[in-house]
């Protein structure tokens, strides 16, 4: 399990490689189910159009909020988006940026899945057969209005016994195959030149302030994943010493039955240090709110200092009363 938990950390990581990877493997995923589906029109009038849209948008749908869960920054950006403001700014270029880094990567495979199957034809053909003119083909010339529209809809279903023998339906599939590869192959053309433009016109915009973006929105995601390790570390850390605490009584009953426990004093200054002084539930709680209202100020000059929690703050949005402010032990360190 613990190797499965590495694997899935490492995926969820803000390595741009790696999302690249990601997305990749999502747009070849979309083209392998579109190849796998057993397209089946129900050439019926009033639900060809819906059965052939439906198969062309619905999947995309999916798969965008798939791209949306798998990215790890989609998450990162909503809580920095909406937190507090505290002793830090918000910086909207670095949201910005990441909103625009996420939709990028999650609309691949939706658009590889939507250009396959306007190559395909098939969607299309379902869809909008009953909307052909029947003027154009000469084989729906002595039929009455209701008899054409039902022999359009049965354009997709070339076993169907009405459509056999008749000499339009496929003047009709070639006629929307053609429409449906053209729309295909020029969206195709348009996102390649988009890519390409802005792929070589980036280096005319001002740089720095790309990189900047770039960097922050990198920050933040690192200094979320070291927040959550580090608190991971102390929760350890805490339940091993309540459940030491626990069985301190039950001392002479482990020691009959051949269990080992740690003698007093061996591990505890490294434990105690590890635990930066914050040893009962209520510290812990604070210690959370005060991160979560007011995150520190991005200011390393200050690291030889003692923790800024050991500071006298401002009243927090928590507190309860507006003169009430939040001290913790002046021994806590980052």
């Amino acid at each position: 399990m613990d190797r499965f938990r590495m694997i899935f950390q490492y995926f969820q990581s803000n390595s741009e490689s790696v999302m690249n990877g990601i997305c990749g493997l999502l747009a070849l995923a979309s083209v392998k189910m579109y190849t796998c589906f057993d397209f089946s029109c129900p050439c019926l009038p009033r639900y060809n159009m819906a059965y052939g849209l439906g198969i062309m948008f619905v999947p995309p749908i999916a798969l965008f909020l798939c791209g949306l869960i798998l990215n790890r920054q989609s998450l990162v950006m909503l809580e920095e988006w909406r937190r507090p403001q505290g002793h830090r700014r918000k910086d909207l270029a670095v949201i910005r940026y990441m909103c625009s880094s996420i939709m990028q990567r999650a609309m691949v495979a939706p658009v590889v899945w939507i250009v396959v199957t306007l190559l395909d034809g098939k969607c299309l053909i379902c869809a909008f057969s009953g909307s052909v003119d029947p003027e154009k083909f000469v084989g729906f010339a002595n039929t009455s209005p209701v008899q054409v529209q039902q022999l359009l809809a049965k354009v997709p279903c070339k076993d169907d016994e009405l459509m056999r023998n008749n000499t339009s339906r496929k003047a009709v599939s070639r006629y929307l195959r053609c429409w449906s590869q053209a729309l295909g192959w020029s969206i195709l053309l348009i996102l390649i030149v988009a890519a390409f433009l802005a792929r070589w016109l980036r280096p005319c915009f001002n740089q720095a302030t790309l990189l900047q973006a770039r960097h922050w929105s990198n920050y933040i995601d690192i200094e979320q994943k070291i927040f959550e390790e580090t608190c991971c570390e102390h929760s350890r850390l805490f339940a091993h010493k309540c459940i030491l605490h626990f069985f301190e009584s039950m001392r002479q009953e482990i020691k009959l039955h051949s269990f080992s426990l740690p003698r007093e004093g061996e591990g505890a200054e490294g434990e105690e240090y590890l635990l930066r002084g914050i040893t009962d539930q209520d510290q812990v709680n604070k210690l959370l709110k005060v991160w979560y209202y007011e995150k520190p100020p991005l200011d390393v000059s200050q690291v030889t200092q003692r923790h800024p929690l050991g500071w006298e703050r401002s009243p927090l949005p928590w507190a309860d009363s507006p003169g009430t402010r939040c001290k913790l032990p002046q021994h806590a360190e980052v």
